[in-house]
């Protein structure tokens, strides 16, 4: 049965007293869920973060590594800094690093190589944005962002990654895919997975949603049969709005 999850992505949010707050109102807001519970601080908080949520239900993610495992790379974080400070999930290909910082595939297949081969599970992101949606475009752009940043792994890699659809055209604007919208796009992309590795690999990922998801409509969104959870942003910030979307399900 695949795993439902709810990973709550910071971005640029918090310095420390902010984060120790927010992730004492998480502990206090905590109940027992049928879901897997994530959070991703900031780099400078993510040691102080899985410290204290170590004997928690709630895991401590990164937001972003590099693919090299030292070097010359001034401001970059390696697979081997994230496991010594315990971290073993990180996430990768976010929209925003892929617009911002000029995340290609091939740096992202880098990644996700150096990543599994440190044994750190991986939420894998991809999203079309709005001209490709309107251009009727969206299917072919995903397809191609997961093939060319996975489909170089072998089935087995597969049991440590956990995909992310999120449309880019709905990340932080407060536009949303309609559940439906979702659920036919979540569909093709398993219908891609099992089309390279057969129906048991695609049937055992799960696949997120992310794009603006909140309390209001979560339970609608993950009522999907090939929705599997969500990448929360700005809701995540805000440990009752958070766990509102956890107990969605």
């Amino acid at each position: 049965m695949r795993k439902k999850i709810v990973a709550g992505n910071w971005k640029m949010n918090n310095d420390l007293a902010q984060t120790e707050a927010l992730i004492t109102a998480l502990r206090n807001e905590a109940k027992t869920s049928d879901a897997e519970v994530m959070i991703a601080p900031t780099f400078t908080n993510l040691w102080r973060a899985f410290q204290t949520l170590k004997n928690t239900d709630i895991e401590v993610v990164a937001q972003n590594m590099h693919f090299a495992e030292n070097g010359a790379y001034t401001g970059e974080i390696s697979a081997a800094m994230l496991t010594s400070i315990g971290i073993t999930t990180v996430i990768l290909g976010h929209s925003e690093r892929r617009a911002y910082f000029n995340e290609t595939d091939d740096s992202l297949a880098k990644k996700v190589d150096a990543a599994l081969n440190n044994d750190i599970r991986i939420i894998f992101c991809f999203g079309e944005e709005l001209n490709d949606r309107k251009s009727g475009n969206e299917e072919s752009v995903v397809e191609n962002q997961i093939k060319n940043a996975l489909f170089h792994l072998d089935a087995e890699a597969f049991k440590n990654i956990v995909l992310a659809y999120e449309p880019v055209w709905a990340i932080g604007t407060g536009e949303t895919a309609s559940p439906e919208q979702a659920q036919d796009m979540h569909a093709f992309i398993r219908k891609t997975l099992a089309d390279k590795y057969g129906n048991n690999i695609a049937d055992s990922v799960s696949i997120l949603y992310g794009g603006s998801v909140k309390p209001a409509n979560a339970k609608e969104i993950f009522s999907k049969p090939d929705v599997d959870g969500g990448l929360i942003g700005g809701a995540a910030l805000k440990a009752d709005d958070f766990f509102a979307i956890v107990n969605a399900f």
